[in-house]
């Protein structure tokens, strides 16, 4: 149980099912899309069969950690609006999104789905990084399976922060969450992929 940061195949993203499938949210995003000017949204992969770790084909991350640290470092390096463009979305897409689209379709945790662009999300990922001075170089560059969750929860987070000292070992919880958003948006950028919370 808990909440999973996951990303979504064009099996999922195009599904009209009302358990797992995204297909209405598909649809309302490229109905906005269309009316702002924008080409739909509609060629993105597969997700892979199987998830294997380090291969950069699949993203999966639980929200494990307390997020105070982490809500406390969004408000002292990004403005309010900023802050709440990074976390008030419930579906990322590789799509440049000026505003976030809105849509009366359920999700997981809401009433509505609230679609965010990932070109968005990654700048204010990256300025969070520099902040706390992220050794980028250590943490896993790839997401596939809970590689960041076992990497700071049960792995070499704390050795590294003594080795590597900085602003990121302080708060290992604030890190990881750091660290995650920024995958997140990378890896949505990289493949062409939408992310979505379960």
């Amino acid at each position: 149980m808990g909440i999973y940061l996951v990303s979504v195949g064009a099996r999922e993203w195009f599904d009209d099912g009302e358990e797992e499938g995204q297909g209405a949210v598909t649809a309302g995003l490229n109905e906005e899309l269309r009316r702002r000017g924008l080409s739909p949204y509609e060629s993105l992969p597969e997700e892979p069969e199987r998830s294997i770790r380090g291969s950069g084909l699949s993203f999966e991350e639980k929200l494990v950690p307390s997020m105070d640290g982490f809500l406390g470092l969004i408000r002292e390096h990004l403005g309010p609006s900023d802050a709440e463009a990074f976390l008030d979305w419930s579906v990322l897409v590789p799509v440049s999104l000026d505003t976030p689209v809105e849509l009366s379709v359920e999700s997981a945790y809401s009433e509505t789905t609230v679609v965010a662009g990932a070109p968005q999300l990654l700048p204010l990922a990256q300025r969070l990084a520099e902040a706390v001075r992220l050794p980028l170089d250590l943490i896993p560059g790839t997401c596939d399976n809970l590689d960041l969750t076992m990497w700071f929860l049960d792995g070499p987070a704390k050795d590294t922060a003594a080795a590597r000292p900085g602003p990121w070992g302080d708060d290992l919880d604030a890190a990881f969450y750091v660290a995650m958003y920024l995958r997140a948006a990378q890896h949505s950028i990289r493949r062409n992929c939408p992310l979505v919370y379960t």
